[in-house]
């Protein structure tokens, strides 16, 4: 018996789609350039760029939150342009570029050069990233069983390069300098970019990715054709983008751009936040009933995500400087290779899993993913429970055990395996047709939430000082309190949405 969702001409390999597995080294390779860079950000602002400061955590955490929140803002404005001009396969290229530029930009020794190359991340990742996880959706036919599967494949692909980056990265930074780590997460973009270039090459996309129609790519504006127009108007984003992201003395002095307890960056979130809101609530109004429903799951969905990742994202700030400062790591790694610890679990991990959910099915007790969701965030509490618990175990100079680190990481992966890989999937199936990259830009959005979450949490946590040996006794209790209260909120988070669990059910229809 096959499969009637497999189409028969389709070239395969191990049983899904080839070009998964193109797309899998593309993504590869651009993550082994994201989290490369991600694992050295924090520390080399503290330890370099704001060393001066007294509040040199809270204006590189800050600066990290704003932008991390701009990388995934910024894919909900590349998946619409890719929706509507370029397609997913210009788009792709266009961003990776873009992020490549980035990366070796931010390998100049120069405070100007620092901030020009986060912003020119910031735009790549904006039409890359979302553009490649819906190539992957539009490998597979409507109900296709492999799906589920063929993204936590895909997700694999990730976290093999967040494994290996802040591995190399990390160890090249440390070595011969911060600037080298960079240059080496450049090289790993243009690598992806190559991978995905071969794709199109041997045909295995077919005829995915293409741009939406001729005389929209081709038509004329400013007297420029709309694909030629794109790539200019993203260039010129960047200094501004630049300017947005270097707005740090907000926190520190009484010239600002703030108000309240928002920078210029939060302001900007929140307007075009509401913008997404406005534009949801007229397609929801266009939308059928039975499309109602699932967009509002996928949106719902996508909250719940975002109060996974605003813990999980505290990774590459607070967690790394936690790693630095109070976790005995001499002879085993430094704080910035600890970054790999995540991705180390997930690859693991993530094979494991997928059998799991595969022999569930065949079960009829495969979870709902509401149930899957409300159990990765529970798991997301407790790895932070355990972290609050390592200040029991400090030596005499608020120095924790590496193990409490380790088993963090081990449990919160756990949870993202339960919720990210699924969720992906879970957007692709709800959301309509003719808005899927978009509604997969609303997906990363979540993680720009988060970012201004991890923003806020990274201010509380912050530590006042310009004494590069500053930790032990000063920041364990700090830190670990910290932790306990955020292991609070995640895990009664997780109990309401299992509660719910039932409704949520009902919305998403047949879509398991």
């Amino acid at each position: 018996m096959t499969d009637s969702t497999v189409n028969p001409s389709e070239q395969q390999m191990f049983g899904h789609p080839k070009g998964l597995f193109y797309l899998f080294f593309a993504e590869l390779w651009e993550r082994f350039s994201f989290y490369g860079m991600r694992a050295l950000l924090t520390l080399y602002m503290v330890q370099e760029i704001f060393k001066a400061l007294e509040e040199r955590d809270a204006v590189s955490l800050v600066i990290y939150a704003s932008y991390g929140s701009l990388v995934y803002a910024s894919t909900v404005i590349g998946g619409k342009i890719s929706d509507s001009i370029l397609g997913m396969r210009s788009s792709i290229f266009l961003g990776g570029i873009l992020m490549s530029i980035g990366h070796f930009v931010l390998a100049i020794e120069n405070n100007l050069a620092f901030f020009l190359a986060l912003a020119f991340i910031v735009v790549g990742n904006g039409f890359f990233k979302p553009n490649i996880s819906t190539f992957v959706g539009s490998l597979y036919k409507d109900g296709d069983r492999r799906k589920d599967s063929g993204f936590t494949i895909f997700y694999m692909g990730i976290n093999i390069g967040g494994f290996v980056a802040p591995l190399l990265c990390g160890w090249l930074a440390a070595s011969y300098g911060w600037h080298y780590g960079f240059g080496l997460a450049g090289i790993g973009m243009l690598t992806g970019l190559v991978f995905f270039w071969k794709g199109i090459k041997d045909n295995v996309f077919g005829d995915k990715g293409l741009p939406p129609s001729k005389e929209v790519y081709e038509k004329k504006v400013l007297g420029l054709p709309q694909k030629t127009l794109v790539p200019i108007l993203s260039i010129l984003a960047v200094p501004v983008i630049a300017f947005l992201l270097s707005s740090y003395k907000s926190i520190t002095s009484e010239d600002t751009f703030i108000i309240g307890e928002t920078t210029l960056v939060g302001l900007i979130f929140n307007i075009i936040l509401v913008i997404i809101v406005v534009y949801l609530s007229s397609i929801m109004l266009k939308a059928t009933l039975d499309e109602r429903k699932k967009l509002f799951m996928a949106v719902l969905i996508t909250f719940f995500m975002t109060l996974f990742w605003s813990i999980h994202e505290l990774s590459g700030s607070i967690i790394t400087l936690f790693a630095s400062r109070n976790v005995s790591l001499e002879g085993i790694m430094s704080a910035a290779q600890t970054n790999s610890l995540n991705s180390m679990f997930i690859i693991i991990l993530a094979i494991p899993v997928s059998l799991l959910w595969g022999y569930l099915s065949k079960k009829k007790l495969n979870p709902r993913t509401p149930y899957k969701f409300g159990l990765g965030l529970l798991m997301a509490g407790l790895s932070f429970y355990v972290l609050s618990m390592s200040k029991g175990s400090a030596d005499e100079n608020g120095m924790v055990p590496f193990a409490y680190l380790l088993i963090m990481y081990f449990v919160i992966s756990i949870g993202e395996l339960f919720m990210s890989p699924v969720g992906l999937s879970k957007i692709t199936d709800l959301s309509p047709k003719r808005i899927v990259s978009f509604m997969m830009g609303i997906w990363f959005l979540s993680s720009a939430f988060a970012f201004q979450v991890a923003g806020f949490i990274g201010k509380q946590l912050a530590i006042k000082s310009t004494d590069s040996e500053v930790g032990g006794l000063e920041t364990l209790p700090v830190y670990t309190d910290g932790f306990e209260s955020i292991a609070m909120y995640a895990i009664s988070a997780g109990v309401v949405v299992i509660v719910f669990g039932p409704l949520m059910k009902k919305l998403m229809g047949n879509v398991h």
